[in-house]
C-alpha cells in the first residue's frame, strides 16, 4: 500500500524537479545573453542617441546665433550682417 502511494505521488514531485532542473540548466545562457544585451548598443539605441546629440547641438548653435545677432544689434544698430 505504501509503495503504491509513493508511486502515485512520484510524478507530482518529479514534475517540479524537472522544471527546476530546466531553469538551472538554462540560467547561464539567460545570464550571458542579458549581460551581452546590457553591454552592447543596438542600432536603434545608437540612432536615438545620435539624434538627441544633434538636436542639442542645433539648439546650442541657434542660441549662439541669436546671442551674436542681439550683440551685433546692440553695438551697431540695424547695420548688422545677416
Amino acid at each position: 500500500m505504501r509503495k503504491m502511494l509513493i508511486l502515485a505521488t512520484l510524478p507530482l514531485f518529479a514534475g517540479g524537479c524537472v522544471s527546476t532542473v530546466a531553469h538551472v540548466v538554462t540560467a547561464p545562457v539567460r545570464i550571458t545573453s542579458k549581460a551581452v544585451d546590457w553591454t552592447t548598443t543596438s542600432q536603434s539605441e545608437s540612432d536615438r542617441n545620435y539624434g538627441r546629440k544633434m538636436r542639442k547641438q542645433e539648439a546650442r548653435e541657434g542660441r549662439e546665433r541669436r546671442k551674436a545677432a542681439a550683440e551685433c544689434r546692440r553695438q551697431q544698430g540695424e547695420n548688422c550682417e545677416r
